[in-house]
C-alpha cells in the first residue's frame, strides 16, 4: 500500500485531507452513507523490529478509540462509524467535518475575539463533561486535537489515547503510561497518579489560556524544567499578560489550573458554568485586529534578536508607541523616573551636566540606568530627541506585571548593553589616561604573574 488506493474495504477515497507521522486521512464515500466520511489509514511496516513494537501499540490505540467512540455521541465529538484492522494495515472511518484544528488560533497574530474563545471552550467543557459522565476520560486535550469551523462548530478529535475508567488500569487494553502532549498535561498525569475528568479539565484550561495570550501558562527551555513548572509553580494571570482581558477570567483559568484536586473544576459543567458568567459580562464583541505591523518592526531590531515571538507581542501590549516632534525632552537627569525607551526612528542625544556624551539611534536604548539601579532609582543622564522620533517607551511598573520570561529577556539584554558601554567608556577614558604603572609588556609577554585560584 505504497501508493495511495482508490478504494479502502468498501470507501471510495476522494481525496487527501489530512497527513501524520502514522496515518493519512482521506475523504471517502461509502455507497449506505449519505454524506462523505473521513478515513484515517494506517500503515504498519513490519521490518524492524521497533517498527512491530509500534503497530502493535498503534493497534492497541486503534482498538481503543473504536471502544470509547461506541460509548460517545455527542454534537461536539467526532463520531466514529467504522473501524478495521487488517495485516498491514488499518483504518478507521469518521465523520467528516470540514474545520481547522485550534492551533491556528494560539498565535498572538491570530487569537480570536473573546467572546468567540469562550464558545469554543464552553463546547469543550461541555462535551468532557458527558464524556466523562459516560465513564471517558479523554487524556490528550490540546489545540491540535480540537476542531473548530467558521461558525464556531467544535469537535474534540483523538479519543484513542482515552482512558475507560470504568475498567481496572492492570487489564484496561487503553492504559499506556506517559500518553499526552507535555505542555497541556496535568500533573497528575505527569506524575503517573490515578486520573479522573479533572485532568482532562487542567488541560482544557491550558487550552484557554494559549488561546487568550499566544503562550503556554508553563515554559522552559527543556522538559524536564517544563515538568517542575507544571508541578510546582503558578501559571501568570491572562489579564497582566493582556490587560483587555476581564479580571473575571483569572478565577476561572486559576480554578482550571489548580494543582490541588479538590480545589479544581469537579466537572466541565462547572467550569461552562464560570465562562458563561464572563460571557454574560462582555459588552463588546468587536475584535480589534493586532498590530501586526509593529510587531515586524520589532522582531528585526537588534534589541530584540534574543527575544521569543510571544514575549514581543506582550511587550506591545505593556508599552507605549510614542512619536515626537525636534528637541523634545525624553529623560531628565536627577528624575526619580524609571520610565527608558527603545529608539525604532530618529536621534537621541544623551549629556550628563550640560555635556554630550554621544547620540543614540536606531535600536538603542537610553534611560536604562534608572531601572537597573536598585537603589536611587534616579536617571543619570538627559535625553533628547534631535529629530522627529518614534521610541517605544517601557514602564518598568507595567514591566513587573509580565511574565517572569519578558522580565528576564529584559534584565539580560540591558545588562549586555550596560556592560558593553561601560567598556567602550573605559576605552574612551584610557586614551586621555597616564600610562599604567604596574602592567608593562615585554616581547616575552606580561611581567605580572595572575593570581592562582
Amino acid at each position: 500500500m505504497d501508493k495511495a488506493p482508490d478504494k479502502v474495504g468498501k470507501y471510495k477515497l476522494i481525496r487527501e485531507v489530512g497527513r501524520g507521522a502514522t496515518a493519512t486521512v482521506y475523504l471517502a464515500e461509502h455507497p449506505q452513507y449519505p454524506e462523505p466520511v473521513a478515513l484515517k489509514l494506517i500503515r504498519f511496516d513490519d521490518k524492524a523490529k521497533d517498527e512491530a513494537k509500534w503497530n502493535r501499540r498503534l493497534m492497541k490505540l486503534l482498538r481503543a478509540e473504536q471502544d470509547v467512540s461506541s460509548k460517545l455521541d455527542h454534537p461536539n465529538i467526532i463520531k466514529i462509524f467504522d473501524s478495521t484492522i487488517e495485516k498491514d494495515y488499518a483504518y478507521i472511518v469518521m465523520e467528516y467535518f470540514p474545520g481547522t484544528t485550534l492551533e491556528q488560533y494560539c498565535g498572538f497574530q491570530n487569537l480570536l475575539p473573546l467572546h468567540r474563545v469562550i464558545g469554543i471552550i464552553f463546547k469543550c467543557a461541555m462535551a468532557l463533561d458527558y464524556a466523562y459522565r459516560q465513564g471517558i476520560v479523554h487524556r490528550d486535550i490540546k489545540p491540535a486535537n480540537i476542531l473548530v469551523d467558521e461558525q464556531d462548530n467544535v469537535k474534540i478529535t483523538d479519543f484513542g489515547l482515552a482512558l475507560n475508567i470504568s475498567k481496572k488500569s492492570a487489564s484496561d487494553s487503553t492504559f499506556i503510561m506517559g500518553v499526552g502532549s507535555p505542555a497541556y498535561m496535568s500533573p497528575e498525569q505527569i506524575k503517573g497518579y490515578p486520573l479522573n475528568q479533572k485532568t482532562d479539565l487542567f488541560s482544557l484550561g491550558v487550552v484557554l489560556f494559549h488561546m487568550l495570550t499566544g503562550r503556554l501558562p508553563f515554559r522552559a527551555k527543556n522538559p524536564a524544567q517544563l515538568i517542575y513548572k507544571i508541578i510546582n509553580t503558578e501559571p501568570p494571570q491572562v489579564s497582566q499578560i493582556n490587560s483587555e482581558l476581564p479580571e473575571q477570567l483569572d478565577g476561572v483559568i486559576r480554578r482550571a489550573l489548580e494543582k490541588d484536586l479538590y480545589s479544581r473544576y469537579k466537572n466541565g459543567a462547572d467550569f461552562a458554568k464560570d465562562l458563561s458568567a464572563v460571557r454574560y459580562k462582555i459588552l463588546d464583541d468587536k475584535l480589534v485586529p493586532v498590530d501586526t505591523a509593529r510587531f515586524a518592526v520589532l522582531r528585526k531590531m537588534p534589541f530584540f534578536v534574543e527575544f521569543e515571538d510571544v514575549e514581543i507581542w506582550e511587550i506591545l501590549r505593556i508599552s507605549r508607541w510614542r512619536k515626537v516632534e525636534a528637541n523634545t525632552l525624553l529623560v531628565r537627569e536627577g528624575d526619580a523616573d524609571q520610565r527608558f525607551g527603545i529608539i525604532v526612528d530618529g536621534r537621541v542625544e544623551v549629556s550628563v551636566d550640560g555635556h554630550r556624551v554621544c547620540e543614540l539611534a536606531y535600536g538603542d536604548v537610553f534611560g536604562e540606568l534608572a531601572y537597573l539601579d536598585q537603589q536611587d532609582h534616579r536617571q543619570v543622564s538627559t535625553s533628547v530627541a534631535t529629530t522627529g522620533t518614534v521610541y517605544l517607551e517601557i514602564n518598568p511598573a507595567a514591566l513587573s506585571l509580565a511574565t517572569d520570561e519578558c522580565q528576564e529577556a529584559f534584565r539580560s539584554r540591558l545588562v549586555t548593553i550596560v556592560a558593553r558601554r561601560l567598556g567602550q567608556a573605559y576605552r574612551e577614558l584610557s586614551k586621555d589616561g597616564p600610562p599604567a604603572e604596574r602592567i608593562t609588556v615585554s616581547g616575552f609577554g606580561m611581567e605580572l604573574q595572575l593570581v592562582d585560584n
